[in-house]
């Protein structure tokens, strides 16, 4: 198969495989609220160790930090977040989870597992072998050019 043919191979599968299967809210049971897909997002990037910064993020959800700082201030409020001005840079912002949004994030999955299995029990053993297998590959070459992207952008900030 030529990249071309594979390019447009995956943006045609792709989009009815997520339109499928994706969840449009995620319930916080324990809050007795729900979080848009777009909350949620923003709470899979983060880590209750390690922290991301605020820009680095925005860059990466492809919005400004103003408008990230926005949908930051509201997930700080209802506590599924924290906000810390870094030690070794005090202009840097960094973001971690609190144990709600862990919770959350734990329980939260771009694609609802119920329907996903629906999906894949559709797949006789053999193709189901072979679809979890290039999703694998994909997935790596997505690690791949997600590093060099951000190598790359910490390049062009110094």
């Amino acid at each position: 198969m030529q990249l071309g043919d594979a390019v447009r191979a995956v943006l045609d599968h792709y989009p009815k495989i997520f339109f499928a299967c994706h969840t449009r809210h995620v319930r916080d049971e324990r809050q007795g609220r729900s979080l848009s897909a777009h909350q949620a997002s923003i709470l899979d990037h983060l880590d209750e160790v390690e922290p991301t910064g605020l820009t680095d993020l925005a860059r990466h959800m492809g919005v400004t930090p103003s408008t990230m700082s926005l949908a930051v201030d509201r997930l700080e409020e209802q506590g599924y977040m924290v906000r810390e001005r870094d030690v070794g840079d005090g202009r840097r912002v960094n973001l971690r989870l609190t144990a709600a949004g862990g919770h959350i994030k734990e329980k939260d999955k771009v694609l609802d597992p119920d329907l996903l299995r629906g999906m894949l029990k559709r797949l006789p053993a053999g193709d189901l072998d072979r679809a979890i297998g290039g999703l694998e590959l994909l997935a790596r070459a997505a690690r791949e050019a997600m590093h060099e992207k951000s190598a790359r952008s910490a390049r062009s900030e110094r």
